[in-house]
């Protein structure tokens, strides 16, 4: 018995042991890996609180930065401000798009009294304005609706009216009695403006250039009033010549030419010298050398001939202004203050000069109209000067005959002119064509193209020998003759 429990005990003794080297292991591992999650922690906390110093750092910067940023945005804004108020720009008010109760009330009022007769919005707006400044008419409304249907119904154009040969008619008969001389313009001596029929006469052909043009440049509210200010945008928009503000002396002998400038002109026209020697430089094969109050122009090569070009070209270069405006008057108008009167025409550049109220400043020139501001300023140019021409000579032409002539001028987006070139030509009717200018060609390539007249306008059936198709031609009557009783 003794010899078989021994080995058993050493057996146990040896399980124990590895069963305690396992639990020692376990415990070390275990400790390792606490304190591994503790320098990782440690690690971890000084990295976030590196990050943090960091972002600290940077944020104080930014906040640093966006306060300079700031400051020098609040200064500019201060420098804009100041800009705006120097300059404040004259802009039409805006449309109202919740109208008052008042406004509403009359509205559906008068909806009610025309009930299914028609008044244009403009005359409705027009009777709500007149009768709330003047109360005492609202118990007039339906007397004042009524005279303004009546009156509206009279002027609309009668079914099959001939409206495009009394507009004719209604123009180019007092357009006989007009003269055909070139007047001074109103008020300046000095500017020279065609007026009369030859304006007439430029208008309808709606030449590319007038034989006169001119503007009416108007200031804003801060230039109008200061004439310092009107002269520096008058300055800056008249054309000015080297030959104007310097004398031009050539040395034959070492083949160089002497600039000599005036202060006193240059500081009327603003110009300093450096202007005058960047529009030098722009001729080529030159060195301009600036002595004081003298510019000194050598020549690359010598020679007598190009002496003398560059004299030439130097004599008419432009050193200031606006191509196309040759001289410019400024004028103190009541109720307007300064005003600048221009011979030559440049809409396009003026606009851009700081100081003019673009929403008012004209020009007679038509075409340049249509190229900046499109074809519906191009026609309500055309209507106004159409008008103003006419009036000006005591003719009294009702305004919508004008309306139709600028609308056949500018009905395609472009200005056509009124003549075999423009409108004219694009008529559908051969024979019409052909009763206006050469006869022979017209008849020539209508036939070689085999084109049908289908007689619907004027001319054609009259070079026919029938009726009319407008008027009292348009109507057909049948009348049965009935028995006597």
């Amino acid at each position: 018995m003794d010899k078989k429990t021994t080995p058993k005990k050493t057996k146990n003794k040896k399980d124990k042991k590895k069963v305690d080297t396992k639990k020692s292991l376990k415990t070390t591992k275990k400790i390792a890996k606490k304190e591994k999650k503790q320098i990782k922690k440690k690690e971890y906390k000084k990295e976030v609180k590196e990050i943090k110093k960091q972002t600290k750092k940077t944020t104080l910067k930014k906040a640093k930065e966006e306060k300079v940023k700031k400051k020098g945005k609040i200064e500019k804004k201060k420098e804009e401000e100041k800009e705006e108020e120097e300059t404040k720009i004259m802009v039409p008010p805006p449309a109202k798009k919740d109208e008052p109760e008042e406004y509403k009330k009359l509205r559906t009022e008068i909806k009610k009294i025309l009930d299914d007769r028609f008044l244009p919005g403009s005359v409705i707006d027009e009777i709500i304005i007149k009768v709330l400044n003047e109360k005492a008419l609202e118990k007039k409304l339906k007397i004042i609706i009524d005279r303004a249907f009546e009156h509206y119904y009279k002027n609309i154009i009668d079914p099959a009216e001939a409206c495009g040969i009394v507009g004719a008619q209604s123009i180019g008969e007092p357009g006989t009695q007009m003269t055909m001389r070139t007047f001074h313009y109103a008020g300046v001596a000095e500017i020279n403006v065609t007026l009369g029929l030859p304006r007439l006469i430029e208008i309808v052909d709606a030449r590319s250039i007038p034989s006169t043009p001119m503007m009416n440049i108007y200031l804003r509210e801060a230039y109008r009033i200061n004439s310092d200010l009107a002269k520096k945008v008058a300055n800056q928009i008249e054309i000015t010549k080297l030959n104007s503000i310097a004398d031009i002396e050539t040395d034959l002998t070492n083949l160089t030419i002497k600039i000599k400038t005036n202060k006193t002109t240059l500081d009327n026209k603003n110009i300093s010298i450096d202007e005058i020697v960047d529009s030098i430089k722009k001729i080529r094969g030159i060195d301009v050398k600036v002595e004081k109050d003298s510019i000194k122009v050598v020549l690359d090569e010598p020679s007598y001939k190009k002496l003398l070009d560059i004299n030439e070209t130097l004599k008419d270069l432009k050193v200031k202004g606006i191509d196309g405006i040759k001289r410019i008057f400024i004028r103190k108008e009541p109720n307007e203050g300064y005003v600048i009167y221009s011979e030559g025409s440049n809409l396009e550049k003026v606009l851009e000069i700081i100081g003019v109220d673009p929403y008012r400043t004209t020009t007679n020139d038509i075409q340049a109209v249509s190229r900046v501001l499109g074809i519906e300023a191009a026609r309500n140019m055309i209507i106004e000067e159409a008008y103003n021409t006419l009036s000006e000579q005591g003719l009294n032409v009702d305004r919508r005959h004008i309306m139709l002539v600028a609308d056949v001028m500018t009905t395609d987006g472009i200005i056509r002119a009124i003549g075999r070139h423009g409108v004219s030509k694009e008529k559908e009717s051969v024979l019409s064509r052909a009763a206006f200018e050469i006869t022979v060609s017209h008849l020539l390539q209508a036939a070689r193209r085999g084109e049908i007249d289908k007689l619907g306008g004027v001319a054609e059936n009259i070079i026919v020998g029938q009726p009319v198709n407008l008027g009292t031609g348009a109507v057909e009557l049948v009348m049965k003759k009935g028995k006597k009783k």
